[in-house]
């Protein structure tokens, strides 16, 4: 019994390390520096995320991105939940750390992507509700508006309180507030293209210039 809170400091921390370490592998980058040979953060915003890297070099290495931060997700989710044996919080825990590795990836320069297929992806593991009210007002933003940061910015911004509807629990309501919160955070300077108008539209077009 002595050793419970060591134990447990260690499950907690372990979990963390590899959520983390699975969310550094950031498609965009992989893609681009080790199969194109160049560095998507270079291009057009500089941000390592599925948007920049459609609109720079676009083509069917778009879906590979998708699988890396979709299939990491997946898995940071699963690794929590089951070794907490599928509490809701876990999902969380292991979503907040998978998203911090793919925002701020250590081996990358702590300069990584936006997290919005990350997490949208947790938000599907999660509960098919969360995911409902994320991705449905994003999609509808989205190809109303053509603004994918737009469509971002509510899901960073819904996805604490539905949760919150969801789980009326301290730890899931503190985990998907600092979750939605870095994916706001994140998208600050779009708030901002949005707010002056100078933001860019979704295009299907390759193009080398621009940001979002």
């Amino acid at each position: 019994m002595d050793n419970f809170p060591l134990a447990l400091l260690l499950v907690y921390g372990g979990t963390a390390l590899v959520s983390y370490l699975l969310g550094c592998f950031n498609g965009a980058v992989i893609v681009s520096k080790y199969i194109l040979r160049d560095d998507v953060r270079i291009h057009g915003s500089g941000n390592a995320g599925l948007t920049n890297f459609h609109r720079t070099f676009g083509g069917g290495l778009t879906f590979v991105v998708i699988l890396c931060d979709v299939l990491k997700a997946v898995l940071a989710v699963l690794l929590t939940s089951t070794v907490f044996g599928g509490a809701v919080a876990a999902k969380y825990w292991g979503g907040l750390f998978c998203l911090l590795g793919h925002m701020f990836p250590c081996m990358f320069h702590f300069k990584g992507g936006k997290g919005i297929l990350s997490g949208g992806t947790v938000a599907l593991m999660i509960d098919w509700r969360v995911a409902l009210v994320v991705w449905g007002g994003f999609l509808i933003l989205t190809i109303l508006t053509r603004y994918v940061s737009l469509g971002s910015l509510w899901a960073g911004a819904s996805f604490p309180f539905v949760s919150w509807y969801c789980y009326p629990d301290v730890r899931v309501v503190v985990l998907a507030f600092l979750c939605g919160g870095l994916v706001v955070w994140q998208h600050r300077g779009n708030a901002q293209r949005l707010l002056h108008g100078t933001e860019r539209k979704l295009s299907f077009h390759k193009k080398k210039e621009g940001g979002s």
